[in-house]
């Protein structure tokens, strides 16, 4: 508490704490529902089996237009890294250094969830486990990672992006909308395949408003750059949102639910689609539209040391939350007290309150065991304002002190390593849950991502930035 304490009143003025605000309130809620819509219950073999409660409480979809988040999460996040990289030139930094300090807080969590899967995993199988349920309990745990594959996939275009925005301002993102759109035609007239590039473009484009939203606070950036951020902006945004997308879902041919609901004709989150874009302005509009109060409420200490404790561990609270769920169906399972209500039943709503609870306190005993590894990292990196726009600073001294070959090289290494994570964690994603998986994870998926995450460690201590 002390450290809190210290923590809170070290915070610069200036400082969007808005921003850390909504970047907990998402990671909750996704954690939240997921644990929520879980139904639980028993294959043909005996043997524990979950699933999405959604399909059958058709009446809740239009509440995924609330608890599908995602969009909030890479809004907060195209603030952050606008803000942080920023930050970093001001001090004489350059991009690479800046991307070699952000994979410590993304990397480092992320190896150590899937470490303890892979061991976890040997062990089971020299304890006579079939190959193909250990890949199926993995799979579950690992469901997380499709979304931090994108997010891997927009830090590393942070830099080159950003400079779009510095030149294009909004024209970027709209840019952008309109790929999603023609990805959405090719799924619904075909080829399908020209909507691979979604999971790219959706992303960067709320990404983008991100980059808006931090120029906003600068008076002297132009207004093309700038996301208006009045009341009356909020409510503009929130109202067109939502007629969009009543449009395009209850009229036109998407589906109301934001998440994955298995016989829809599309999947609004996966790629990301105009239905989900037209979610993602009406949050925007709501965020805005709170943003006043939120920000004098979190002026008071107990709710911004709220806020931080949460900051500190909330990457490891997204990766591990389902793996806390595997190990709870497994604990009741084998104690024989495993319940299985049918979904919608009276018993199945009255077990949502105890299951809730006791997921939160296995989740709790695993970040207390696995968040310092994030909390180290974000304490060891260079400090990540998001506040103000930073002052004016030379822009290349320092970490371009080696410019040339040996720059060159360092930034290579850097793609490669990001590339290598990427291709790891997409590749594990691809791979069907009842594959005959040892490990859990495809051995090329483990090797891929230990290789880029090592090539990154390697990286952070120095290595490849002497000439």
């Amino acid at each position: 508490m002390r450290r809190l304490r210290q923590l809170a009143e070290r915070t610069p003025a200036g400082r969007e704490r808005y921003v850390d605000l909504l970047r907990a309130l998402a990671i909750t809620m996704v954690v939240i529902g997921h644990w929520g819509v879980t139904v639980i219950g028993y294959d043909r073999a005996g043997r524990p089996t979950g699933h999405s409660a959604l399909g059958d409480l058709p009446w809740a979809w239009p509440l995924t237009w609330v608890a599908q988040v995602m969009p909030v999460f890479f809004l907060v996040g195209g603030y952050a890294n606008a803000a942080s990289l920023t930050a970093r030139r001001s001090r004489g930094g350059d991009a690479t250094g800046w991307l070699v300090d952000r994979s410590a807080r993304l990397a480092r969590p992320t190896t150590a969830l899937l470490v303890v899967l892979a061991v976890g995993a040997a062990v089971a199988r020299l304890r006579g486990a079939d190959a193909t349920e250990i890949r199926t309990v993995v799979w579950f745990a690992t469901i997380p990672l499709w979304f931090l594959v994108a997010y891997l996939i927009v830090v590393p275009l942070t830099p080159p992006m950003y400079a779009l925005h510095r030149r294009f301002g909004l024209v970027v993102p709209l840019v952008l909308v309109g790929l999603v759109a023609l990805g959405d035609l090719g799924r619904l007239l075909g080829p399908a395949g020209l909507a691979g590039g979604n999971y790219l473009f959706g992303w960067l484009a709320v990404h983008q408003l991100g980059f808006a939203w931090y120029d906003a606070r600068s008076p002297d950036a132009p207004r093309r750059r700038r996301l208006p951020t009045s009341r009356r902006a909020g409510l503009a945004l929130l109202a067109g949102g939502l007629v969009a997308l009543v449009l395009l879902t209850v009229v036109g041919p998407y589906p109301v639910v934001m998440l994955n609901v298995p016989g829809e004709r599309l999947d609004n989150a996966a790629p990301p689609s105009l239905a989900l874009l037209a979610v993602a302005t009406t949050q925007l509009g709501l965020v805005l539209l709170l943003r006043d109060p939120a920000t004098r409420w979190l002026r008071r200490p107990g709710p911004w040391q709220a806020v931080i404790a949460v900051n500190a561990v909330v990457l490891t609270v997204f990766l591990w939350h389902l793996t806390a769920a595997v190990l709870l169906v497994g604990l009741l399972d084998a104690l024989g007290a495993l319940p299985t209500p049918p979904v919608g039943t009276a018993t199945w709503w009255a077990w949502r309150v105890p299951w809730l609870l006791a997921l939160a306190v296995v989740l709790t005993a695993l970040v207390a065991v696995f968040g310092p590894i994030e909390a180290r990292s974000r304490r060891h990196a260079p400090a990540a304002p998001t506040g103000g726009p930073a002052p004016p600073g030379p822009h290349g001294r320092g970490e371009r002190a080696g410019a040339g070959g040996t720059g060159r090289l360092r930034t290579g290494l850097v793609v490669a390593g990001y590339a290598g994570v990427v291709a790891g964690l997409l590749l594990n994603s691809l791979t069907r849950k009842v594959a005959p998986e040892p490990l859990g994870l495809p051995a090329p998926a483990l090797v891929a991502y230990l290789a880029g995450a090592g090539v990154l460690r390697l990286l952070r201590s120095g290595w490849g930035s002497r000439g």
